[in-house]
């Protein structure tokens, strides 16, 4: 028995084919089914039927398959110490991001990231909060960069900065001429939203107590899908939307007079890293937090985060 028989069958009931399990692991079909064929012979049990399109584990298959999967992934954390003894940092990290923030803070540690570790291969995925601790207990994310706490048992969460959330109006506001504002002056009647699914959404709702009230959009219903798409559908239709605050680093100069911020206790979302409870890249989770708080800091600094107050 060894490691590589048991990469191929738990690509096989991955896949729940032969030919293209034998691709994803860049050996030919015969190779792959003898490879399996001699596994089940040392083992004295059959682990797949071979008779049903697409092909099955059996009963015993399903418990190797699975221990098979345990016996991977400890052996990668074996790989992944050895390498973390050694200066240089490389390897593959699969980062999961919401989309939220995916277009505001990747722009800012990414290329310094890949400049400073030529090494290291990184794989970005935008999902939704669920999907990403989907993902991530499933060993198809290495970490998470997302709002939190989302406190969930077997998922650790370590905090990168707080980003404030401002208020942006349409140019033709009337009400809202204040610089700072208070939550409940935001008339929710005229209030846009994300769509379900984004964290950010739920943010809003209750910031604004949305829960409590009824509203009416009038003969509009619009929920959108990004922050961009928000910021258009406040200008077409002199609504009111909240936007994180890296989302604003780019307005320009019209823009930035339709931001209105909140009176103190401000309201932030709080940023972490996350992984799950058996993660041990642990200098890339180090490199990649430096690199971000590194190309957050000049347009949130830090030592300001004191006077937030995480109230959402």
């Amino acid at each position: 028995m060894n490691l590589q028989q048991l990469e191929y069958i738990v690509a096989v009931d991955k896949h729940r084919h032969f030919q293209r399990a034998a691709d994803e692991c860049c050996v030919t079909q015969a190779t792959l089914s003898m490879m399996i064929k001699k596994l089940e012979e040392e083992l004295e049990v059959i682990l797949f039927d071979r008779s049903k399109q697409p092909v099955v584990p059996t009963e015993t298959g399903k418990g190797i398959i699975t221990q098979a999967k345990v016996i991977l992934k400890e052996t990668s954390y074996l790989k992944q110490l050895a390498n973390d003894t050694k200066a240089e940092v490389k390897g593959q990290i699969r980062i999961g991001i919401i989309p939220t923030l995916a277009p505001y803070l990747l722009p800012l540690f990414l290329y310094n990231l890949l400049k400073n570790n030529p090494q290291l291969k990184v794989k970005v995925s935008e999902l939704n909060t669920d999907q990403i601790v989907e993902q991530l207990e499933k060993d198809h994310l290495d970490v998470g960069i997302l709002a939190t706490p989302i406190n969930i048992e077997g998922l650790k969460e370590y905090p990168l900065f707080y980003e404030k959330l401002v208020v942006f109006v349409s140019d033709k506001e009337t009400t809202l001429k204040k610089k700072f504002i208070l939550p409940e002056e935001i008339d929710v009647n005229r209030l846009w939203l994300l769509e379900e699914g984004h964290c950010l959404r739920s943010q809003m709702m209750n910031l604004c107590e949305l829960r409590k009230k009824n509203t009416d959009f009038g003969n509009l219903e619009y929920e959108a899908g990004s922050i961009e798409s928000l910021l258009k559908i406040v200008e077409m239709n002199n609504g009111i939307t909240v936007v994180p605050e890296l989302a604003v680093i780019n307005f320009d100069t019209k823009q930035k007079k339709q931001i209105r911020e909140f009176k103190a206790p401000v309201p932030v979302r709080e940023i972490s890293l996350v992984t799950y409870r058996h993660f041990v890249k642990t200098k890339l989770l180090e490199v990649l937090a430096e690199e971000i708080k590194t190309g957050v800091e000049a347009f949130i600094p830090q030592q300001n985060g004191k006077q937030f107050v995480v109230e959402i």
